[in-house]
C-alpha cells in the first residue's frame, strides 16, 4: 500500500498538491466554528453535588450574578475605616452604579462590608461571566474603574480591585506574553534546529508553512466535527492543539527527510530515493499517528467535559498531520528535490565515526548493562509519583505584584480568607412548603461551628421560587487549597448535610466544591483513560509489527516514563521547590505530550529495530544499527518538542513552568531514555524472541548498501 502510494505522490506531485489545496479551501470556507467555554464547572457531568446546586441557583436566583469584583478600601494611614470613611465610600458606591458599566450588576456596601476590626471595607461588584466581545468590555470596565475609584474616593482612602475578573484583566498580558514565547520559540527552534542539521533554509521553512496551513484545515474539521459529537472547547484547546500539530507534524518531516537523505546517500536518484524514504517511513508514520490519535480518542470515555472534547479534536488533528505526512510533504520535495538541502552538499557525504554509532555499538555490546542503568532511572525517578498531590489554586500561580493579588492580600486584613470564593449551600423544600427567612438563619447559625467554616453570610430566600433558599458559608482558609478542597470533601460536606433542616434537601455547591468533584472526575478519569490507552497502544505495536511478545515490553516503557515523568515534577516542585502540589491537570497533560506523542519515538525506534532484524542482522548488531541510523531522527525531533516546551520555565505564571518542565523532562526521557537506550538494549537481550510469532526476525533481500550514519545530535557541518 505504501509502495503504491508513494510512486504516486513522487510521480504526480501536482495532482497531490491541488488535491490538497482543494480539499483544504472547502473545509476552511464550510465548516463551522468550535464553540469554547471558559467556566470549568460547566465541564463536570450533570450527577455531581457542586453541578446540581449551580442548576438550583440558576432557577431560583435568575438576577445572580456569575462572578463577583472585589474593591478593598482602607485609609492611606493605614488607620481604621471611621464612620465619615464608610458614608465617602457609600456615595462612591452610589456614583459608580450609576455609571453601569459593562456586565456589572451595581456596586454594594454598608455597614456590613466593614470588618470587624474596622481595618477595611468591601465594595462588591456582581458581574456576569463574559465572553468574546463582552469579556472586551469586562476588561476595559475593571481598568475604567480603577481609573476613577481615586477620583470617587478624594483624599485620605485608597482602593484595589480584585476578584475574577481583576484577576485575569491582570494576568492576560502574562499569558498572552508566554503564548506569544512558546508560538515564537517552536517557529524558532524548528527552523534553528534543522538548519543546524542540514544548513538549508528551505528544509527549514517548509515544514512552518505547511503545518499551519494544516493546523487551519484541521480546526475546519474540529468545528464540523464539534456540532456532529456536541462538544465545546476550553479556552486552552487552541494551544494545546498549535502544539500537537508542530509537535507531530516536525517528528513526522524528520522521519521523512532524515530517510530521504539516506537513500541519497546511497546513490538513489532523487525519485527513487523519495519513493524509498516514503514507502520506509508510511508504515513508521501511521502506526505512530494511528497510536496517537487512538491515545486521544480514549479521552472521549473522561467524565470531565474538557478531557472528552479534548480528545476527538486531538486526534483530528493529528490524523490531518499523518496524512500531510505522507502526501503533501512528499509531494512538495518531489518538485524541490536536493534543492531542499541547498546551499549544503552534505547530503552527498557520509560521516565517518560518529556519535550515533559509538552509543549504537555500545547498546549492542552491553545491552544488559545499558537496559538496567536506563530502567533504574526511570524507577527511580517514577517513585517520585506517589507522592503527587494537585494543586487547583490558580491564582497563586500568577505574579504577586498586580493589583488584583494585592487586594487579595488587604482582604485578608479584616476578613476570612474565602470571603470572596464562599461555600453555596443550596436548600429547597420536600414537603411543599415555602422557606422562611428565620429557617435559613438558623441553619446559619448552626454552620457557623461547623469545620473550616470562618463566617456565614446573610441568607437569601429565592423571589422567583420561595422553597428555594441559599446559605453561603465563609471558609476561614484559602477556598483553593488543597487542604479547604480535601476538608470541604471529607468533612464539611458531609457536616453540611448531617444539619439538613427537616423537610428540606440540600446541595453544596461553590468553587470549593466545584473543585472537589473536579478532583473525584480527575482521578476517575485517569484510572479509565491510563489502562484503556495502554491496551489500544499494544494492539497498534501488534499489527505494526506482528509481535506479541514487543508489546509486552514496549507498552511497560511508555507507561514507565509517564510515571518517571510525574515523579520528576514531584521531586523538583513539590520537594525542592517547596510549592503545595502540582496544577491538577498535569497528569493529563503528560498523557497527550509524554504518553501519546513520546509513543513516537518507541514506534519508530521498534520499526528500525525490526527492519535491521529482517535485513539479515544478529540481534545485538541489529539493535546497534538501530541506534546508529535511527538515534539521530529521534534527537531531533526530541529536541524540538522538549525544547519549545522547556521555553514555558521563561513564563511569569507558575502553573506554566510546572508544565514546562515536566512536558519537557517527559519528552526527553521518551526520546533519549527510553527509544535510544532502553527499548534497543531490551530487544538486544531477546534476541528473535523479540518478534515472535511474526517473520521479524527472517532475512529479505537488503537495501543497496548504504553507508547511513548519521550523529546522534546531528551537527550542519554533516
Amino acid at each position: 500500500m505504501f509502495a503504491r502510494l508513494a510512486r504516486f505522490v513522487v510521480r504526480h506531485p501536482w495532482w497531490t498538491i491541488v488535491a490538497w489545496l482543494a480539499a483544504a479551501v472547502i473545509i476552511i470556507a464550510f465548516s463551522p466554528k468550535l464553540t469554547t467555554e471558559s467556566d470549568q464547572g460547566e465541564f463536570l457531568p450533570s450527577g455531581y453535588e457542586s453541578v446540581q446546586a449551580v442548576e438550583i441557583a440558576d432557577k431560583a436566583f435568575p438576577e445572580g450574578a456569575d462572578l463577583t469584583s472585589l474593591i478593598v478600601v482602607q485609609r492611606t494611614d493605614g488607620g481604621k475605616i471611621t464612620p465619615a470613611d464608610s458614608a465617602k465610600i457609600a456615595e462612591a458606591a452610589k456614583n459608580l452604579t450609576a455609571k453601569k458599566y459593562p456586565t456589572t450588576h451595581g456596586f454594594l456596601t454598608g455597614p456590613q462590608a466593614v470588618a470587624p476590626n474596622k481595618s477595611i471595607q468591601l465594595i462588591n461588584v456582581p458581574m456576569d461571566m463574559a465572553a468574546g466581545e463582552a469579556a472586551q468590555d469586562q476588561s476595559q470596565a475593571i481598568k475604567d474603574i480603577r481609573t476613577e475609584l481615586p477620583k470617587q474616593l478624594g483624599s485620605g482612602l485608597e482602593a484595589k480591585v480584585g476578584g475574577e475578573a481583576a484577576l485575569f484583566v491582570d494576568n492576560e498580558d502574562s499569558f498572552t506574553q508566554s503564548f506569544v514565547l512558546i508560538t515564537v520559540a517552536t517557529f524558532a527552534l524548528i527552523i534553528g534546529l534543522i538548519l543546524v542539521i542540514f544548513r538549508a533554509p528551505l528544509a527549514a521553512v517548509l515544514p512552518i508553512i505547511v503545518i499551519i496551513a494544516t493546523e487551519q484545515m484541521s480546526m475546519g474539521l474540529i468545528g464540523a466535527a464539534s456540532k456532529v459529537l456536541d462538544f465545546s472547547g476550553d479556552d486552552s484547546l487552541q494551544i494545546i492543539l498549535t502544539i500537537v500539530m508542530f509537535g507531530v507534524g516536525a517528528d513526522y518531516y524528520l522521519f521523512l527527510l532524515f530517510r530521504y537523505r539516506e537513500r541519497l546517500r546511497a546513490g538513489e536518484d532523487r525519485k527513487t530515493a523519495l519513493i524509498q524514504a516514503v514507502e520506509r517511513v508510511g508504515e513508521v508514520i501511521t502506526s505512530a499517528a494511528a497510536a496517537i490519535a487512538v491515545t486521544f480518542l480514549v479521552l472521549m470515555l473522561a467524565s470531565f467535559g474538557i478531557f472528552a472534547a479534548w480528545g476527538p479534536s486531538l486526534a483530528i488533528g493529528v490524523v490531518v498531520m499523518g496524512i500531510t505526512s505522507l502526501t503533501l510533504f512528499p509531494a512538495i520535495l518531489s518538485l524541490v528535490g536536493t534543492a531542499v538541502f541547498w546551499p549544503s552538499k552534505s547530503w552527498k557525504k557520509q560521516p565517518k565515526a560518529t556519535t550515533s554509532a559509538r552509543l549504537g555499538r555500545m547498546v549492542g555490546a552491553r545491552p544488559a548493562l545499558v537496559a538496567i542503568g536506563a530502567g533504574a532511572l526511570l524507577v527511580a525517578l517514577a517513585s517520585g509519583a506517589i507522592g503527587f498531590k494537585s494543586d487547583y489554586d490558580f491564582q497563586s500561580s500568577f505574579p504577586s505584584d498586580t493589583e488584583s493579588a494585592q487586594a487579595t492580600e488587604d482582604m485578608k486584613k479584616g476578613f476570612p480568607a474565602g470571603q470572596n470564593t464562599p461555600v453555596q449551600v443550596m436548600i429547597r423544600s420536600t414537603d411543599g412548603q415555602p422557606l422562611t427567612e428565620g429557617e435559613l438563619n438558623a441553619f446559619g447559625q448552626q454552620a457557623k461551628s461547623l469545620p473550616g467554616v470562618g463566617g456565614v453570610a446573610p441568607a437569601q430566600l429565592s423571589k422567583a421560587d420561595p422553597k428555594v433558599g441559599q446559605v453561603d458559608l465563609i471558609l476561614d482558609g484559602n477556598p483553593v487549597s488543597n487542604d479547604s478542597i480535601t476538608m470541604v470533601k471529607e468533612e464539611l460536606g458531609p457536616a453540611v448535610h448531617d444539619i439538613t433542616p427537616q423537610g428540606t434537601e440540600l446541595f453544596v455547591g461553590g468553587e470549593t466544591a466545584i473543585y472537589s468533584d473536579i478532583n473525584k472526575v480527575v482521578n476517575r478519569d485517569l484510572s479509565v483513560i491510563l489502562p484503556v490507552a495502554g491496551v489500544l497502544i499494544a494492539l497498534i505495536l501488534l499489527a505494526l509489527l506482528r509481535s506479541v511478545v514487543a508489546p509486552l515490553y514496549l507498552v511497560p516503557a511508555v507507561l514507565l516514563g509517564f510515571t518517571a515523568t510525574l515523579g520528576s515534577a514531584v521531586y523538583v516542585f513539590q520537594g525542592l521547590l517547596g510549592q503545595p502540589g502540582e496544577v491538577f491537570h498535569l497528569p493529563i497533560m503528560l498523557y497527550l505530550f509524554v504518553l501519546a506523542i513520546g509513543t513516537d519515538y518507541n514506534i519508530l525506534m521498534t520499526a528500525r529495530l525490526r527492519e535491521e532484524a529482517k535485513d539479515g542482522h544478529e540481534p545485538r548488531k541489529a539493535a546497534a544499527l538501530a541506534v546508529e541510523h535511527g538515534g539521530p531522527t529521534v534527537a531531533a525531533a526530541g529536541l524540538i518538542l522538549a525544547g519549545t516546551f522547556s521555553v514555558m520555565l521563561l513564563a511569569k505564571v507558575s502553573m506554566l513552568q510546572q508544565m514546562g518542565f515536566s512536558i519537557a523532562l517527559g519528552i526527553a526521557l521518551s526520546a533519549f531514555v527510553m527509544a535510544i537506550f532502553l527499548v534497543p538494549a531490551i530487544t538486544a537481550l531477546l534476541g528473535r524472541k523479540a518478534w515472535w510469532p511474526g517473520h521479524g526476525a527472517e532475512a529479505k533481500e537488503p537495501l543497496k548498501p548504504a553507508d547511513t550514519r548519521e550523529d546522534f545530535i546531528p551537527t550542519g557541518s554533516r
